[in-house]
């Protein structure tokens, strides 16, 4: 079964909003692990708020590694309030997304992604639909924005799977949510 693999950049504090405000440094290590994890992908879950951001934004985008994967993969938008989607291979999902992950599951391919999408991932932890979290960690504090831990979750225990530290310092993060 296809794995689902989250990816989000995490500041210090747990900002994982707006990250082009507080990412200052994005070396040549973090665009390789982005561009490592984005070559294993070929189905991307995008919640509502993320699609509405991105949409406008990445089809004219040169921003490499990101812009040629997420352009030209297929992308499930979560969303009960959306009643269409425009963007490139994009396919709005109204119903229960755990649905649409167990058939994407059950298919052929790759890693399934999910970007951004704070929300959608606080959704996928707490219905243990994330197999799972890679977080790209600067050494930063953003000092405001939407936290992904926001206290309302249960205690997950999670297992390290992967750590590199860059050289500005940035820590690439990679958690299991499947206890060997």
């Amino acid at each position: 079964m296809r794995p689902v693999v989250a990816y989000l950049f995490y500041s210090l504090d747990g900002v994982v909003t707006a990250p082009d405000r507080w990412v200052f440094d994005f070396d040549d290590e973090m665009a390789a692990h982005l561009g490592e994890l984005v070559g294993g992908q070929d189905a991307v879950l995008l919640g509502r708020a993320t699609y509405e951001m991105w949409a406008p934004y990445w089809p004219t985008a040169t921003d490499e590694p990101f812009a040629s994967f997420i352009n030209n993969v297929p992308k499930y938008v979560a969303s009960t309030t959306l009643t269409e989607v425009t963007w490139n291979n994009s396919t709005l999902v109204k119903g229960s997304i755990a649905d649409e992950i167990a058939r994407l599951k059950q298919e052929p391919g790759r890693d399934i992604g999910v970007h951004g999408s704070p929300s959608l991932v606080r959704s996928l932890l707490r219905d243990g639909l994330l197999d799972e979290l890679r977080l790209a960690v600067p050494p930063v504090v953003a000092g405001s924005g939407e936290r992904l831990f926001d206290g309302s979750g249960e205690v997950r225990r999670l297992r390290l799977t992967r750590s590199q530290r860059t050289p500005t310092g940035a820590l690439l993060l990679g958690y299991s949510l499947r206890q060997a």
